[in-house]
């Protein structure tokens, strides 16, 4: 018997290090581990011990006699990734800690999501170090609470490794407290030896086509927030009377948005979705969601599990037209002689299943249709019409990114639609007085410490982790990597006097955010929350009920204080 990574994993890697075989790759310290898709678990090595269960924060491993149906697709996922990776026994060394000097280290962090904490984890380890969280909102988490879809509970569950940081004596949260206007950037450099920044992406990537702006165009970051509940989104007019739907882009985004529009309200109302998403999609007439993307199916962004998981959507339909399946003439090749690489392979593999499933009658569908794109969006003041235009391969091998090329043609087609939601990527904005790379969308930087131009000079205290770092790339295990990358940096330099002492004491940092108006949620103010939306769900059979204004989220941490 062998144990299985399924659809949940999120790459935190938490599972390599316990591994008395090493049988769970990528590791972290394996290039492939930036791109894998998920760990993976090789059957012939595992030698059944279990240990990576409970290390596992989202209860992703499974043992293969306890596979439920719709996981055992993952039994062979599993063992297809090492039909071109090879297993070496032993354990993933541990990284020796470098010496500490005698005194505190006091760093801010600007941010609150996976990258975020990950920073933090690694930095409250040494009791010496103290962090304090900012955050603008009113709750933590970033995109954990706020962009993984309602429906994948487990993948929350990485939430109970942030609860265990945030509990440290050595770390202070400042949710509900807004950089920039609370506290300023040179009012934190003043006070902290260090200041990291992790403020994510925060806006989408335009399609650039005519039309865009019209109404019920939307950028999928946006109504992915909406339905999460995200508090600068509830409001969101979003309009759902169409029958069709369309959504540019077939990343996790896309899928996410797709599956959300066609399952059963009624499955969703078990989940922790917004309770004015939940009654506008009682109300939809979508029946169809159509998935545009540029290259073809072994180019496309999205996960096989998450590709996988759309098979088991109820009174659903994935349909794909063989015809689409056209692969470019090197993935054709290395499929027939066997050396492509395994994940591409299986993505292969499950659209050809796919495509050949038999589709039900009144079963609402998801369509996806691969070597295609936007070319212009028509409407008298809201989106009626989209045309596309069909794709081919060029004959060059790749674009200027690397990436399989492709070309517009001459074949246009329309689709009729009242909705077109954009999904083809975040983007990093800039943050108030840092430098900043227009062209990545990323805060220029050398291993997470903040350069003052692209390739320039480093500026002492100043770091980044996260999508600010890197761009919009990457999950929750990416994000563990670049985390632990930065927080590690602060350490190097501190250990290594490239920081320079605090001009300000940190002690009146709670009392000037006051006068300014904030009105700070510390961790009892966020456990207060946390337990009220929880046990408002529970009373309605969910996980919780979140709140939307930040009105309500103060309330309940002003009751919890009492």
């Amino acid at each position: 018997m062998a144990h299985v990574i399924t659809r949940p994993c999120c790459n935190d890697a938490s599972c390599v290090s316990v591994c008395p075989v090493n049988c769970i790759h990528p590791t972290p310290d394996e290039p492939e581990f930036l791109t894998a898709e998920a760990l993976y678990i090789d059957p012939e090595t595992c030698i059944d011990c279990g240990a990576c269960i409970d290390e596992c924060p989202v209860e992703a491993i499974v043992p293969d006699d306890q596979l439920t149906e719709r996981d055992e697709p993952y039994l062979q996922i599993n063992a297809d990734y090492y039909k071109d990776h090879d297993v070496e026994g032993g354990l993933v060394p541990p990284r020796k800690a470098p010496q500490l000097p005698d005194r505190e280290l006091h760093v801010a962090i600007v941010g609150a999501g996976p990258a975020a904490f990950y920073a933090a984890e690694e930095l409250v380890r040494k009791p010496a170090i103290k962090v304090d969280m900012f955050d603008r909102l009113p709750t933590p988490y970033g995109l954990v609470r706020a962009g993984v879809a309602p429906d994948h509970a487990a993948t929350k569950g990485v939430e109970k490794t942030f609860a265990s940081v945030a509990a440290k004596k050595n770390f202070d949260y400042y949710l509900n407290v807004e950089v920039g206007k609370h506290i300023s950037h040179d009012e934190l450099v003043a006070r902290y030896h260090a200041v990291i920044y992790a403020v994510g992406a925060a806006t989408d990537k335009r399609l650039n086509i005519e039309g865009e702006d019209l109404r019920n165009s939307v950028a999928a970051t946006q109504f992915v927030a909406w339905y999460n509940g995200h508090p600068d989104f509830a409001d969101l007019d979003v309009d759902l009377s169409s029958e069709r739907a369309v959504v540019v882009g077939n990343g996790n985004v896309a899928l996410d948005v797709a599956r959300i529009l066609v399952t059963d309200p009624d499955e969703l109302a078990k989940t922790d979705i917004a309770d004015h998403a939940l009654a506008k999609l009682r109300e939809s007439n979508i029946t169809e969601v159509v998935l545009l993307g540029r290259r073809g199916v072994a180019q496309a962004a999205y996960t096989n599990s998450e590709f996988l998981a759309l098979g088991d959507v109820e009174g659903v339909d994935v349909v794909i037209d063989p015809e689409d399946l056209v692969l470019d003439e090197g993935s054709e090749a290395a499929l027939a002689d066997d050396t492509l690489d395994s994940t591409i392979a299986t993505k292969i593999r499950l659209a050809r299943e796919f495509a050949e499933r038999p589709q039900t009658p009144g079963n609402k569908r998801i369509v996806f249709r691969f070597l295609a794109s936007p070319a212009g969006i028509a409407g008298d003041g809201e989106v009626t019409t989209l045309t596309c235009v069909r794709n081919a391969y060029t004959e060059a091998d790749a674009d200027a990114a690397g990436r399989v090329a492709v070309k517009a043609t001459d074949e246009r087609f329309d689709l009729e639609t009242g909705l077109l939601l954009r999904a083809i990527g975040y983007r990093g904005v800039p943050v108030t007085d840092l430098p900043f790379d227009e062209g990545r969308g990323v805060v220029p930087n050398a291993g997470g410490r903040v350069q003052a131009a692209t390739e320039g000079d480093v500026m002492p205290g100043l770091y980044v982790t996260g999508w600010i770092k890197r761009g919009a790339t990457g999950g929750i295990g990416m994000n563990r990597l670049c985390g632990q990358e930065t927080a590690r940096a602060v350490i190097d330099d501190f250990v290594a006097g490239a920081i320079g002492d605090p001009s300000t004491p940190r002690d009146d940092v709670a009392a000037l955010c006051a006068d300014r108006g904030a009105n700070r949620i510390d961790l009892a103010g966020w456990k207060a929350i946390d337990a009220a939306e929880k046990s408002a769900g529970k009373a309605a059979g969910r996980a919780r009920a979140k709140f939307v204004s930040i009105s309500e989220f103060e309330a309940a941490a002003a009751a919890g204080a009492q």
